[in-house]
């Protein structure tokens, strides 16, 4: 394993080009796999970000998840579908769109602040809408990518962190 990282042109932020290695390092530890309670099974012998246990067909990838995603609100699930505002990968104005039909399909009303800014310390953390007392919800996260907790993971924390505890997120400075 070799770690290196890049300093960028501005700032004082480095960036790990290793984290892989870092995270499967993280993931096969057996304290940490206890912690989640991860069983390695049916002759793995260690956890791979890409492995030939799991086949995808390709027909599957067109399977729409909606329908999950219902179901989950429907039984009382909460559900927050997140996206990066600089995501190439899977654009926020098609997650945005989803949630709202889906908010519509389940008869969920918004909230009264409707689509709103959220703030991570003193800076705009993204937007976000919640639906139903907060049953279903969408946020975006400003700055991120499509791996969001890796671009941004001050603001990834506050959204899962509010989400998680089932507090709105931030409306104001902090």
């Amino acid at each position: 394993m070799q770690s290196k990282s890049l300093a960028p042109q501005r700032g004082s932020r480095e960036l790990d080009v290793c984290v892989e290695d870092e995270t499967m390092g993280y993931l096969n530890r057996k304290d940490v796999q206890e912690a989640m309670h991860a069983r390695l099974e049916g002759g793995v012998p260690k956890w791979t970000v890409c492995s030939s246990v799991l086949e995808y067909k390709q027909l599957d990838l067109q399977i729409p998840t909606i329908n999950i995603v219902g179901g989950l609100v429907k039984s009382g699930v909460p559900v927050l579908v997140y996206s990066g505002d600089q995501d190439s990968v899977i654009p926020l104005t098609g997650s945005r769109t989803v949630v709202q039909r889906l908010a519509g399909w389940l008869r969920l009303g918004t909230t009264a602040a409707g689509y709103r800014v959220w703030f991570e310390g003193r800076q705009v953390g993204g937007w976000t809408q919640s639906f139903g007392g907060g049953a279903l919800s969408f946020a975006t996260v400003r700055g991120a990518s499509h791996e969001a907790p890796f671009s941004q993971p001050e603001r990834s924390l506050v959204l899962f962190a509010a989400f998680l505890a089932g507090r709105p997120l931030p409306d104001s400075f902090q």
